[in-house]
């Protein structure tokens, strides 16, 4: 019996050792010292931000907001680490529907949304709304975020095409809309490991 007990404990301290180890960031936010800009533009400015690549078109009425995330390469990077760069209307608590980047490693970065944004929503208040949202039983993610899976892959622009509010949207299609500014969009940049575990998020703008 006092075996058993003896084995029970060690088991649970091996556990208990791994869960810390796994979850444990391999760097903290400031030995990136990342850095976000964000800005009102027209088209022909995205355009050359973005060329040779053509991004998302806006039309009348739409706005488009041109940002960039900037940090530093740490000196021992964890490999298949990965970043989410998250724009959120601190309004709606909505994202874009679509967020387009690129870089100077234009093939790192892509749009979309994944579990991690879960994670990083129940860890941190500020960042409510970016995980699925639970409507009529079921869970729904409309917005986007931008995936970077390169710490090489910075400096990063991107810009995000905000249109006005459609009447009759239905609440599991809703996403950021226009009229906004910029200081209403905040910016984040949200450490993720290569299982999925959320390191940490910081706020890097509004």
């Amino acid at each position: 019996m006092i075996l058993s007990v003896t084995l029970l404990l060690v088991a649970g301290a091996a556990v208990g050792g791994w869960r810390w180890w796994h979850a444990r960031p391999p760097y903290g936010p400031e030995v990136l010292a990342a850095t976000a800009t964000l800005s009102l533009v027209d088209q022909a400015t995205m355009d050359a931000a973005f060329a040779p690549r053509t991004p998302e078109q806006a039309g009348d009425g739409d706005q488009i907001f041109l940002g960039r995330v900037t940090w530093q390469r740490p000196p021992d990077p964890q490999k298949n680490g990965t970043f989410r760069i998250v724009v959120l209307d601190k309004r709606t608590h909505l994202m874009p529907g679509f967020v387009n980047a690129t870089s100077a490693r234009p093939d790192d970065v892509s749009s979309g949304s994944d579990g991690s944004l879960d994670v990083a929503e129940e860890r941190y208040p500020w960042l409510a709304g970016v995980g699925a949202r639970e409507i009529d039983g079921g869970y729904w993610t409309s917005g986007s975020a931008v995936t970077v899976t390169s710490v090489d892959a910075s400096p990063v622009t991107f810009a995000v095409v905000l249109r006005p509010e459609v009447p009759g949207t239905l609440p599991h299609m809703a996403v950021a809309t226009a009229p906004a500014a910029v200081g209403d969009l905040l910016v984040a940049l949200v450490n993720v490991g290569p299982d999925g575990q959320v390191y940490w998020a910081q706020r890097l703008l509004n």
